[in-house]
């Protein structure tokens, strides 16, 4: 019995040396028949002989295992994220402020990659748990999925105690490959590599994991029991010496040269790599260095993330369609020849308006430059005139809506054309999808293709049925991929959902112009549903960020009766039509009032505004006397202008979060 034991020691140490050699060196030295005889007599061994079964053997990444839910990580340590740069100087002015306390740094450069992060737990050698990065505190616990990937190794090569963090991912030639194989499926294909390696991770049967290509780079050491390191290269080597594959790395003290090769990976460098990239990352190599320049809550001072600017390609605009939004607006979408751009395939492209289209001369039929904005939001930057040959035709908005027929009009004054029937089908749906989003009373499970098969199947016609869904639960069970549990949970959330608060509801009505921000001032302002709804033109402009045309469409909203009738309906349901005060973490900022302006480094608005009403601050839109502090990113423009005039002082978000932590 002895020797069954040691013979699938051996098996198990043998196939991991191939292993290695197959899926990160990219060296194989056996065929892969002598492999899958191997592998065979392990199984069959493991199988026979189960007392003797290793937990990390790597007959454990075939995947099976059948979770219904994910357990959460938190983790004692916060994973931060990174400040962004977009340009030459964003860099240059982070190696001034890191020579302020380091003289001579050297700078570590990375790829940065497009995929899922992911943190991984090894105890004595062996892997025991993955997961999620999460929101940096709290993850999802993944380790069976993880487990399929055959680049993360289940031991490593020293018996240590350790975290790391990394980068799942999927290869160019892998994501092709998964999407004609869906294709072939009749399945729906993955927009992009990062999509399709984070659906793989978060898939409840570890099997379809499994099935794909998945890869990982191994990028940040967390901590390590009883081993002391000095630089991020002494680190990678170690990290690369137990087994991980590790992120490729340049070494400079010299910011120009930095710059130079960031560079050629935008220009030419990230076409010629196997994956995806969507800009580097430079770290101070240094660790010591590190502690000594710390970290804010969000971000550590000693790195930085380049974003490479949006990817731009050539296609076909072979005809035009329209979309009919749930405030009636119709948008005229670019139907294109399918191209890959920054990443994903790209099919459809909004062309926003009629005066958009107009004012750059795009017509069907022409070969149009296409990139991402942000590289997320595909947009046609403009038509290759000179490739015309005289069969393109002019757009013309038609006359009639193309989902109610009813006729359209355009609103004097603006560019948008609408359908003005308030029970048009794509409205009503519309309205139902931004009503359920996160935004507004966050609805969970309640997307679009749900909301669609409901309004088929008769089970709802406006935002107030769905509270009544409850009456329908057997019938819902029966809709696609919504079982009982699913049903139970999403009438859970509909009921949860009633206590969100005023600020929620009123940008879930989905008024015209009124935004998160405009929502939750105006419920801060006026308190009750009532008395916003009562509100004078006179009173409604005396108010900060609500101007002349956002006062006449709330005021015409109210005045509807098909939206008194909706609100009053909510307020029978049970739905919070009043402020309640909200929770603060601190009172650093008690009193002040601070401005937004211009783009963060690590956050967008809603999330900056969050963080401060937090705190204690009261966010305004306006820059007045009684501001206190304006906070200020890239293009600050006219309201850091005016912050200048009236002497306010104008902060950056690193400041802002060295005033809360003080």
């Amino acid at each position: 019995m002895e020797d069954i034991q040691n013979k699938i020691k051996k098996l198990i140490e043998e196939i991991e040396k191939h292993n290695r050699l197959y899926y990160d060196l990219d060296a194989p030295k056996i065929e892969d028949s002598a492999y899958d005889a191997m592998m065979q007599e392990l199984l069959a061994l493991e199988a026979k002989y189960p007392q003797w079964a290793d937990p990390n053997s790597p007959t454990q990444r075939v995947g099976g295992t059948v979770s219904s839910a994910f357990e959460k990580v938190h983790f004692t340590s916060p994973k931060l994220s990174l400040s962004n740069a977009f340009s030459a100087e964003d860099l240059r002015s982070f190696d001034t402020r890191i020579k302020k306390t380091i003289a001579t740094p050297l700078y570590c450069l990375e790829n940065k990659y497009d995929g899922l992060t992911v943190v991984l737990d090894y105890e004595d050698g062996l892997f025991v748990r993955g997961a999620t990065r999460g929101d940096g505190e709290t993850g999802e616990d993944v380790t069976v999925n993880l487990k399929t990937i055959p680049q993360i190794p289940l031991r490593l090569a020293e018996p240590v105690t350790l975290q790391v963090r990394g980068e799942v991912y999927l290869s160019k030639l892998g994501f092709q490959h998964l999407n004609r194989q869906r294709e072939a499926e009749d399945q729906p294909l993955f927009a992009n590599p990062r999509n399709a390696a984070a659906g793989s991770i978060r898939q409840l049967d570890s099997s379809l994991t499994a099935s794909r290509p998945l890869k990982i780079f191994v990028f940040n050491l967390e901590y390590c029991a009883d081993r002391q390191f000095e630089s991020q290269r002494e680190v990678f080597e170690f990290l690369e010496h137990c087994g991980f594959v590790v992120s490729p790395a340049l070494y400079s003290s010299d910011m120009e040269e930095i710059l130079s090769e960031i560079n050629r990976m935008e220009t030419s460098g990230r076409q010629e790599l196997p994956y995806e990239i969507d800009g580097m990352v430079i770290k101070i190599n240094d660790l010591a260095q590190r502690e000594v320049l710390g970290s804010t809550s969000r971000s550590p001072r000693w790195a930085i993330a380049y974003k490479f600017s949006p990817e731009q390609v050539t296609t076909h605009l072979e005809s035009i369609t329209l979309q009919v939004g749930r405030t009636g607006v119709l948008t005229p979408v670019a139907e294109l020849q399918p191209v890959i751009v920054s990443g994903s395939t790209v099919s459809r492209a909004t062309l926003h308006n009629e005066d958009y289209i107009s004012e750059r001369d795009i017509r069907i039929g022409d070969k149009v430059l296409l990139q991402k904005a942000g590289d997320v939001i595909p947009e046609v930057v403009k038509p290759l005139v000179d490739e015309r040959d005289g069969s393109e035709t002019l757009f013309e908005m038609p006359g009639h809506c193309p989902v109610c027929g009813q006729e359209v009009y355009r609103v004097p004054g603006e560019a948008a054309t609408k359908c003005f029937n308030f029970n048009c089908p794509a409205q009503v749906f519309g309205r139902i999808v931004h009503f359920a989003s996160r935004d507004a009373m966050n609805i969970d499970g309640l997307g679009p293709a749900i909301v669609r098969q409901l309004l088929e199947k008769g089970f709802i016609t406006n935002v107030a049925d769905l509270y009544h869904l409850s009456d329908q639960r057997e019938a819902m069970t029966q809709l696609d991929k919504l079982g009982e549990k699913s049903v139970d949970n999403l009438l859970s959330a509909i009921e949860t959902s009633k206590t969100r608060g005023l600020a929620k509801v009123v940008y879930a009505l989905g008024i015209p112009l009124v935004g998160v921000r405009s929502a939750a001032v105006l419920a801060e302002h006026f308190k009750t549903i009532d008395a916003l709804m009562a509100a004078s033109h006179d009173a409604l402009t005396e108010i900060y960020d609500i101007g002349e045309k956002m006062a006449y469409q709330i005021i015409d909203f109210f005045q509807t009766d098909s939206n008194r009738d909706l609100i009053e309906r909510l307020r029978k349901e049970g739905l919070v039509f009043t402020v309640e005060e909200e929770a603060t973490t601190g009172d650093a900022l008690k009193g002040k009032t601070i401005v937004i302006t211009g783009t963060l480094p690590t956050m967008g608005r809603r999330e900056a505004t969050e963080l401060l009403q937090t705190h204690g601050a009261k966010v305004t839109g306006s820059v007045s006397k009684k501001t206190d502090y304006v906070l200020a990113g890239e293009n600050a423009g006219s309201k850091a202008d005016k912050a200048r005039e009236l002497g306010i002082p104008i902060i950056s978000e690193d400041e802002m979060y060295e005033m809360i932590e003080e």
